[in-house]
């Protein structure tokens, strides 16, 4: 790999890490060890192209292009969790990533398109971590976490609420943002 090469990957790492976190090979190998999954299978899963993951996981490309394939991620951070925390069994995550890569992301408020963890299907495994990681998916599919900041500053003087907003939901991190809906409902 030459110098250029080298460079675009680091970028593309280090804008993974704003969006996603962290280095979405990091990401992608750990789900494929927590659920007991191949790259192959991973792709499936999530419905990419085995070449687009491979790119991801190598900081070829940086960003998800579509929504619903973040969705897909967070699902499935959510599940790994769930496996290494002993709640559910190899059977009940198998069958929930069979639920996920069946989803498109859905609609927020439709409980019925997402993958369930509980072992009810069609009862989501926490309702409100998900309405939240939908809006941050959404949030983070069109605009990068720097022009998000850019825009709540820009937006604080005359809309501190909706600055407050796009900070929470679109910069802080998951369980800051549950916290903040949680606030914020009736």
């Amino acid at each position: 790999m030459d110098a250029a090469q080298q460079e675009s990957t680091e970028k593309a790492r280090e804008q993974q890490t704003t969006w996603y976190g962290e280095p979405l090979g990091t990401l992608f190998r750990r789900l494929i060890a927590d659920l007991g999954l191949n790259q192959a299978r991973l792709a499936v899963v999530l419905g990419l192209s085995a070449p687009m993951l491979s790119q991801l996981m190598s900081g070829q490309r940086a960003k998800i292009g579509n929504p619903a394939v973040v969705q897909r991620v967070r699902s499935l951070q959510d599940l790994a969790a769930e496996v290494r925390a002993g709640r559910i069994s190899a059977a009940e995550a198998t069958a929930a990533m069979d639920e996920i890569r069946r989803t498109s992301g859905g609609n927020v408020l439709s409980p019925s398109s997402t993958a369930t963890r509980s072992g009810s299907i069609g009862v989501p495994a926490n309702p409100t971590k998900r309405v939240v990681r939908e809006i941050q998916a959404l949030l983070r599919s069109v605009s990068d976490a720097t022009e998000i900041q850019s825009a709540s500053r820009l937006l604080a003087d005359s809309h501190p609420e909706l600055a407050e907003f796009l900070r929470v939901y679109g910069v802080a991190r998951t369980r800051e943002a549950v916290e903040h809906y949680e606030n914020h409902q009736g």
